[in-house]
């Protein structure tokens, strides 16, 4: 199986308050985008995890993906795959490239091992991946709140527009762009 894990941008991003567990309680739109990364996934005799394409400086064992395999595992008993990542998307540009593998990874065993679950379950799982993934697993515009992984539908259509997405090469993350903005609330919604 292979699947096409895409980016998305915020339209709109805005940091309403830090949040006892350290994260911060966000107000975005989150939209896709056609930029993306390549994932394979095939049954096999052992879990094999494979990245190839940008280099992601994570230890062994700590890539979104690996761990998406090892929730479903857990939860419901899934084989083993051979999982392969093609990475593209820049990481560290607030794309969300990882947060998508991990949502297109927990999607993709679903389907090759017909679990048939729910996509609130699926959302559920994700979000305890990180704040972005669930955004992925309906992958369609939406107001992120929370941490990012409160999810609302949201009609909004941006044919005819045109944005240019630059890569200046810079690596920011979360973390550190977080910790340098002043949080406050919002005089209307982005909605």
């Amino acid at each position: 199986m292979i699947l096409f894990p895409n980016a998305k941008i915020n339209i709109g991003l805005r940091i309403l308050r830090k949040r006892e567990d350290g994260f911060h309680d966000i107000e975005s739109v989150m939209f896709p985008i056609p930029v993306y990364d390549i994932l394979e996934l095939l049954p096999s005799d052992k879990f094999v995890f494979k990245q190839t394409g940008l280099q992601v400086d994570s230890a062994p064992g700590t890539n979104l993906c690996e761990k998406a395999f090892h929730l479903m595992k857990e939860k419901h008993g899934i084989p083993n795959v051979y999982l392969h990542l093609r990475k593209q998307i820049p990481m560290g540009a607030g794309l969300g490239g990882g947060s998508s593998d991990a949502a297109f990874v927990l999607k993709g065993l679903n389907d090759l091992f017909e679990l048939n679950l729910e996509t609130e379950l699926l959302e559920t799982y994700a979000a305890k991946l990180g704040s972005d993934c669930a955004f992925f697993v309906k992958n369609c515009p939406q107001i992120a709140t929370g941490r990012g992984e409160v999810l609302t539908p949201f009609n909004l259509t941006l044919k005819g527009k045109f944005f240019v997405l630059l890569n200046p090469g810079i690596h920011v993350g979360t973390k550190e762009a977080y910790s340098g903005v002043v949080p406050q609330l919002p005089d209307n919604s982005l909605e």
